[in-house]
């Protein structure tokens, strides 16, 4: 691995037992997960740059692929341009402490298109899924003895005697829900935004039908509203708003919240809805199988090749890009996967592109309160409320998403009042994974992965103070902190961990912000809106120039919808020429 920045570097714990527990395990780890000495070959490593190609793709993230995938199997001949030395954007592996393989920004697979699945027939280009059931575990903090806990799964007789342990009218509300439930929402996110790509999905109205006045709530009102509708308990009611504020610098009192939640339904796998998996190999298996669908049809993909500028023509369309080290590729369309930010403030000449829209795009709400947080652990965190067994092995929660300091919604809102304030949340919303428990090729033999993924962080601390490693290593221990109070002993099993502040993830995967949907999931820049009003369609106001990231139509999420979409609208437009 390439040679991190020393305030990205894995922070050690120290423990000299631990040290010579982990050393002796990880004596022949590297040897036994078969992980080689150099870096992985990316699919199409051994291709040649050529100084003209049909389309050129700004950044590998997932939809930067998926794009190239499409334009490429269509005959277009595309290349793709990595400013890292790994694919993926935010859906990457890194071993970033030796012989733990981490899902170091995004983590989680449900939202990707089933249409791209079989388009690119993933599967056969390598990807594997874990899925997980149950699927979400929230313990609780309290005096008595064993403490509650909330295990919520696809087994509805099991869901319902978990939720009936906090209000019986919960569970028997739950099992008549059918499709008031927002899980029977998301066919209508996906589609393409506007009539002249309707071609390629119909309009999200079309799709809705009798379910939009249901929809239009849950798009505008704060999702505790909602759920104050449906539930009464709040352990429910805060576990699942968690999924209505990831990412967002929201709380659940925020109007709009509600279509966070909504996005987060909206996916499914192997055709059962809301579904979420762990990728076997970690998320940049997902990646890498993309690119080799990419690779399979022809396209070049080159990592290391940072892109410095997008050219323009005579005739005010883009023909291609010129790359940090001076090299200039022609090309008949550009497509970028990279933030609306960065594509239009900085890779753009200014001079091309009108002063309003320029405004609006510097204007847009990149907010994020997430810092994420990989650590490898020596042995399982035992919870509370649910112990582990003596031998260590797994529980059926500990594949789960592990909702901590989610008690109720007040504790939700106080943590978003925190960073509202230039302050780190005194009690961090944390949502823990442990992918390794169902994929063990992530750690050492009796070792784990533990991602966490936390909120709220403000970008700026109070008095404008930048983070530094002081204050970066401060809020990871009181992460720890937390999570020692569920879970006793965690803090003595910690072998290393990788701290991602909002400034970090804007730094190392190019988030605005560190915002991990390139912009907020609000009202105002959805839909017809996003990036900015009138440019919905992925087609910039330089002609020949379009937006396929999360920045684009659907918005973020590993779903692919921007890259499939923005290659369909790209493919019209070639056809044309």
């Amino acid at each position: 691995m390439r040679r991190q920045s020393p305030a990205l570097q894995p922070q050690p714990l120290p423990g000299a037992e631990m040290a010579a527990r982990l050393g002796r395990r990880l004596g022949t780890a590297r040897a036994a997960l078969g992980l080689p000495s150099r870096r992985l070959a990316h699919p199409g490593a051994r291709a040649q740059l050529q100084p003209e190609y049909d389309a050129v793709v700004i950044g590998a993230g997932h939809n930067g692929l998926v794009a190239a995938a499409y334009l490429q199997k269509s005959g277009v001949r595309t290349a793709v341009l990595e400013r890292r030395h790994v694919l993926g954007g935010a859906a990457v592996t890194e071993e970033i402490i030796p012989g733990f393989k981490f899902s170091r920004a995004s983590y989680l697979l449900s939202l990707l298109r089933p249409q791209i699945y079989k388009d690119l027939e993933l599967q056969r280009h390598g990807l594997r899924l874990h899925p997980r059931d149950p699927y979400s575990f929230t313990p609780m903090l309290e005096a008595r003895s064993p403490p509650r806990s909330l295990l919520l799964g696809h087994n509805v007789a099991e869901t319902q005697r978990q939720i009936a342990q906090f209000s019986p009218r919960d569970a028997e509300v739950g099992e008549h829900r059918g499709g008031d439930t927002p899980h029977s929402w998301g066919p209508g996110l996906p589609v393409a935004p506007v009539p002249w790509v309707s071609g390629l999905s119909p309009p999200p109205g079309l799709v809705l039908g009798k379910q939009l006045p249901q929809s239009y709530q849950v798009l505008t009102a704060p999702i505790s509203k909602v759920l104050d509708q449906w539930f009464e308990s709040e352990p429910l009611k805060a576990t699942l708003a968690t999924d209505a504020v990831i990412g967002a610098m929201a709380s659940p009192h925020t109007p709009g919240s509600g279509y966070v939640l909504l996005h987060h339904v909206m996916g499914e796998l192997q055709g059962q809805q809301g579904a979420w998996a762990y990728v076997a190999g970690g998320m940049g298996a997902l990646s890498h199988a993309i690119a080799c669908a990419a690779a399979a049809h022809g396209a070049h993909i080159f990592t290391e090749k940072p892109v410095a500028r997008v050219l323009v023509g005579a005739n005010g369309a883009a023909c291609g890009v010129a790359l940090g080290d001076g090299t200039e590729l022609r090309s008949r369309l550009v497509l970028s996967n990279a933030s609306p930010q960065h594509t239009f403030l900085q890779l753009t000449p200014q001079e091309q592109l009108p002063p309003a829209f320029v405004r609006q795009v510097a204007q847009l709400d990149t907010r994020s309160p997430v810092t994420k947080i990989n650590a490898a652990v020596a042995r399982l965190p035992s919870f509370l409320a649910a112990p582990t067994p003596r031998n260590g092995r797994p529980l059926p929660h500990h594949q789960c998403s592990v909702h901590l300091n989610c008690e109720d919604m007040a504790l939700l809102h106080q943590a978003f009042e925190d960073a509202g304030q230039g302050q780190p949340s005194a009690r961090p919303v944390i949502e823990l994974c442990i992918p390794s428990v169902l994929d063990p090729s992530l750690a050492p033999p009796g070792c784990h992965v533990v991602s966490l993924f936390t909120q709220y962080t403000p970008y700026t601390l109070a008095g404008g103070r930048p983070w530094g490693k002081q204050e970066r290593e401060a809020y990871a221990d009181r992460v720890f902190d937390c999570i020692e109070a569920y879970a006793p002993g965690f803090k003595a099993s910690v072998v290393g961990r990788d701290v991602l502040t909002p400034p970090d993830l804007e730094r190392v995967f190019g988030l605005p912000g560190g915002n991990i949907f390139h912009g907020a999931m609000s009202l105002d820049q959805l839909y017809f809106a996003r990036p900015v009003p009138s440019y919905a369609g992925y087609r910039s106001p330089v002609p020949g120039l379009y937006l396929c990231g999360s920045g684009a139509h659907p918005g973020g999420g590993v779903m692919g919808a921007a890259g499939r979409n923005a290659a369909g609208v790209a493919l019209q437009d070639f056809k044309q020429k």
